[in-house]
């Protein structure tokens, strides 16, 4: 019997309301939430970093940044590599357990430390070494997130060159909007509607004139009236194909631009158009399932075409031909980078979100809630794969990502919408994510740096510190991982830097609150930040010493076939995974007697009786 898509997005639905509705409301209680303090945004207020934001701007800024490309990619890789089963499981109980957890302590601890990063606030508790390693282990994780999702943004430009015209276009009008809001001061309500209907009007111009830079690869076309701009990408070295070697560059430079920008004048209005795009694109996707199933209005069945599992070794054909399996512990659980937890978004809740908060408790929504739309968003990935489940293993897992949007199309039909304008909105649904989260980690990279280097003492600590310099740094590094064009490297490689980087974050939540009060419980971050921490060690160790080590760098066959940028990226890969681990267990390690530390003395003070010891125990 075929099992409809819609039992994948009910059993999210309730799973999330149930987080929501009780975890969240008793975590805000837990952290003591209060909107008479006064927040960083309005302390500290300076039109650059510091500006407060109205809940829907910053809701929209945030989902936007912290939904990137990953909460799609990871759950269309896990399912097509093991099944949807695990993939679902690890989403819909994962997300409000572990993840929103995560985002949400990683935003109020940052509210309670004048908006600064997570590098800071435990830098606090643990001294400068600690505070140092965690930033340089952010700020390597930050040139991972750019040099994988400029490749993604290329994957699909070219797959959907529709996309590449409504993208342009969106962003002009970010720019137009940021201006319109916060030079001219017009009005917010009529400003969005025109604004947000020329979004929309965007996707319609791209169907019409879609956009290549050049010529389509042999054996693939482009939609009738694709603008190509150029012959060839040159000389840049070959990633997949032509047109998406000269995209990922592209993609790089934009975001550089736009991370030394002010942030009124494209991340705030940007994230906020774009954020319709996606509530649209992830809610409609949802509401299109439950009404293509009741009414049976949709194109296709909406029935999973996906196989439930595939075993643990996963599903050969999307395996690295070095070693032809993906074993699913633990790589499943770094694949599935966002979704469930991901610690780019500690990055995000603390370095810029955490400086536009209006109101303390508009965390709970924000930090929580918006984890759980990128639950959402997940499980709209997986839906989209398990109805359009049709790219051949020889496609390799980077060109399976497509099928997000030609599944959504198909989803969309459920409401008349034809696939030749579904297929193209939902693509570019998904290129919005990625170039707000991939110009959002420049951006972050450079609060990082500047966090490490604090006040210049140096010629050379001056130039590090300079904007341009820094995030031109990131961007040349970025390009330098991205330039083998590898999927089966670079993502498991970020997935699971990103998730080890959930797990310090979730460490110096403890830390945090071990030291805010000595009686507070820890077992909501604790627990989290050990089992992410175990996966991701042995992930990472995996993915360095046996895929690319053994498997590569020291088989003569590969390196007889690899180009000298192959290789370079492999070596740059094994020797950030070997730092990660690392700097991740350093941390750890001085974190765990931090608290050991704080609570040996509250165990000290209750045996001999010292004031504060004893009484009533802590509700907390």
């Amino acid at each position: 019997m075929a099992f409809g898509v819609i039992w994948l997005v009910l059993a999210v639905l309730v799973m999330f309301s149930a987080g929501y509705l009780g975890y969240s409301r008793y975590l805000a209680r837990f952290v003591e939430l209060d909107d008479a303090q006064e927040t960083p945004a309005h302390k500290y207020e300076d039109g650059q970093e510091y500006v407060p934001a109205k809940k829907p701007v910053l809701l929209g800024h945030h989902y936007s940044s912290i939904a990137g490309g990953a909460p799609v990619v990871g759950p269309i890789t896990a399912g097509v590599v093991w099944g949807w089963v695990p993939a679902l499981l690890w989403i819909a109980i994962g997300n409000p357990l572990m993840g929103s957890v995560h985002d949400f302590v990683s935003l109020s601890g940052s509210l309670r430390h004048e908006g600064k990063s997570i590098g800071y606030i435990i830098g606090q508790y643990v001294g400068d070494r600690g505070k140092d390693m965690l930033l340089w282990f952010a700020f390597l994780t930050i040139i991972l997130v750019v040099a994988v999702f400029a490749l993604v943004v290329g994957i699909v430009f070219d797959a959907y060159p529709q996309a590449a015209t409504a993208s342009l276009i969106y962003i002009a009008l970010a720019l137009i909007f940021g201006v319109y809001l916060y030079q001219f001061d017009l009005p917010f309500i009529p400003g969005t509607v025109v604004f947000v209907a020329s979004v929309f009007a965007g996707v319609w111009l791209g169907i019409q004139y879609p956009l290549a830079l050049t010529p389509a690869a042999q054996g693939a076309s482009y939609p009738d009236g694709t603008i190509v701009l150029l012959e060839g990408a040159g000389f840049l070295p070959t990633i997949i194909n032509a047109n998406i070697t000269a995209w990922v560059p592209v993609v790089i430079v934009y975001a550089f631009i736009a991370s030394v920008l002010p942030v009124w004048m494209l991340l705030q209005p940007r994230d906020y158009l774009s954020s319709f795009l996606l509530y649209t694109g992830v809610g409609g996707a949802l509401l299109a399932v439950i009404v293509g199933t009741i009414f049976g209005t949709a194109q296709e069945s909406l029935v999973i075409d996906l196989a439930a599992y595939k075993g643990f070794m996963g599903d050969p054909g999307f395996a690295p031909a070095e070693t032809g399996i993906m074993p699913l512990f633990p790589l499943l659980f770094v694949t599935i980078a966002c979704g469930t937890i991901s610690g780019f978004h500690s990055l995000v809740s603390s370095g810029t979100t955490a400086k536009q908060l209006n109101m303390e408790t508009d965390a709970r929504l924000i930090g929580y809630g918006g984890m759980l739309g990128e639950g959402l968003l997940a499980t709209v990935a997986l839906a989209t794969v398990s109805v359009a489940a049709a790219t051949p293993a020889a496609g390799g897992i980077g060109l399976a990502l497509p099928n997000f949007a030609a599944g959504g199309g198909i989803i969309l039909t459920s409401f008349g919408i034809p696939t030749s304008f579904g297929a193209p909105f939902m693509a570019l649904v998904l290129v919005s994510f990625l170039l707000t989260s991939t110009d959002t980690a420049l951006r972050l990279g450079r609060y990082m740096l500047e966090e490490i280097i604090e006040t210049p003492e140096t010629s050379v600590q001056e130039v590090g510190a300079n904007r341009y310099v820094n995030a031109g740094i990131q961007s040349v590094l970025a390009y330098i991982l991205v330039s083998s064009g590898s999927w089966a490297d670079l993502w498991p490689l970020f997935g699971g830097a990103n998730q080890l980087l959930a797990a310090l974050a979730l460490l110096t939540a403890t830390v945090w609150l071990a030291n805010w009060k000595p009686s507070k419980q820890l077992i909501s971050t604790g627990v989290p930040m050990v089992i992410m921490a175990t996966i991701t060690v042995v992930a990472l160790l995996y993915l360095a010493l046996y895929q690319n080590l053994v498997n590569k760098l020291l088989s003569s066959e590969w390196m007889a076939g690899a180009s000298l940028a192959d290789q370079v990226s492999i070596a740059v890969q094994i020797v950030i995974g070997l730092i990660l681990v690392g700097l991740a267990l350093s941390l750890t390690k001085l974190g765990y007697e931090n608290v050991s530390e704080i609570r040996d003395g509250l165990d000290r003070d209750a045996i001999v009786g010292e004031p504060g010891a004893g009484g009533e125990p802590s509700d907390d």
